[in-house]
């Protein structure tokens, strides 16, 4: 069983076949929301905005009623224009980044700092599959830095510099232990808190992938060194960064709200399969192919946002610490990512990587 769950996602093609096979399954869906579900006078922000799934979010989180803030590479300004056409909103901003540049997310955190808080709901959304392994400017491996890296750093940073309002981080000292996930984090990780409204309980919402299922270990003697790869192991390292967001959201979540507290929800999620430009750098030859197979089978990137919206405006959610969807049902996440060990390693190594760059 654990071998079948790691060869789903060892290649492109099987990848590609593992999440046409899913979207065939029988769904029980989470949840639903609706028009009802607004929301009017809080800022959200969306990175990966100005294609794709990102793009889709902004629409429809700007579509009801949010002051958008589009964090994107490119897209400047044409991008907010057509979001503030679509959506009917004018309240859409946007703003420069590189996600695999310190310098940049430097900058980013200065600016929705500065301009745009106290946050009410950021979406990690940006990501990236090259066919090969790439420097950053720091000399990390730009997949490891775009797709989890960067997201610790911009997260956590955000947090210390107060764009969350009053929002702290506990040190694992400070934490409750339980019997069930790992510290500060309850068994029951979809139940609500006794806590107070929505509107000031912020959201974090992170883009996954069922792909985080994939790796048999996290590999901690690689982290943060550059492993060069090719095509053919792009998709077993996409899956590795996946594991490595995903338990960070589970720790984020212990630390965020310790001892059985809710201070902010933190969500993770996978979309399935999405029809966006996220190949665009495979070989040329296949290209055409794909196009056709991404058009014909996989979810447009309205219909892939909906576990997203959901997160953001459903008050079936309202002040639960954790949780995570498939589609639009809900699954535990992989064993490596609740282990509370992992989440205290991952956390002190991305801690001292950060301070070194």
């Amino acid at each position: 069983m654990e071998e079948n769950k790691q060869e789903k996602y060892k290649d492109p093609f099987r990848a590609t076949l593992t999440g046409i096979l899913d979207l065939f399954k029988k769904q029980v869906p989470v949840g639903t929301f609706n028009d009802s579900d607004r929301l009017d006078g809080k800022t959200v922000v969306v990175d990966g905005a100005s294609s794709g799934l990102g793009f889709a979010i902004a629409v429809e989180v700007a579509s009801k009623g949010a002051k958008t803030v589009m964090v994107c590479r490119s897209g400047i300004p044409a991008k907010g224009e057509e979001v503030r056409k679509l959506s009917g909103n004018q309240d859409v901003h946007m703003l420069h980044v590189d996600f695999a540049d310190v310098r940049s997310l430097e900058k980013l955190v200065s600016e929705l700092r500065d301009k745009y808080t106290p946050i009410d709901i950021l979406i990690c959304n940006a990501g990236v599959v090259p066919n090969m392994a790439r420097k950053t400017p720091q000399g990390l491996e730009e997949m490891f830095m775009v797709n989890y890296f960067s997201k610790f750093w911009y997260v956590t940073t955000l947090i210390e510099n107060g764009s969350f309002g009053n929002l702290t981080l506990a040190g694992r000292e400070s934490v409750t232990a339980d019997s069930g996930t790992g510290p500060g984090l309850p068994l029951d990780v979809c139940g609500a808190a006794n806590s107070p409204e929505i509107s000031v309980i912020p959201r974090i919402i992170f883009v996954s992938s069922e792909s985080h299922r994939n790796p048999a270990v996290i590999k901690w003697d690689d982290f943060g060194k550059f492993t060069p790869y090719g095509i053919k192991q792009s998709m077993e390292h996409y899956g590795h960064n996946k594991l490595l967001l995903t338990t960070f959201a589970v720790e984020l979540s212990r630390r965020l709200n310790p001892n059985g507290s809710t201070a902010a929800s933190v969500f993770a999620l996978c979309p399935g399969p999405v029809n966006s430009n996220i190949a665009r750098e495979s070989p040329k030859v296949f290209q055409p192919l794909l196009k056709v197979i991404f058009r014909m089978f996989f979810k447009s990137p309205k219909d892939a946002s909906a576990p997203v919206i959901y997160f953001s405006v459903s008050h079936d959610v309202e002040a639960k610490p954790f949780d995570y969807l498939f589609l639009m049902n809900r699954k535990e996440v992989d064993s490596k990512a609740l282990d509370p060990e992992n989440g205290l390693k991952l956390w002190e190594m991305s801690s001292a990587l950060k301070k070194n760059l």
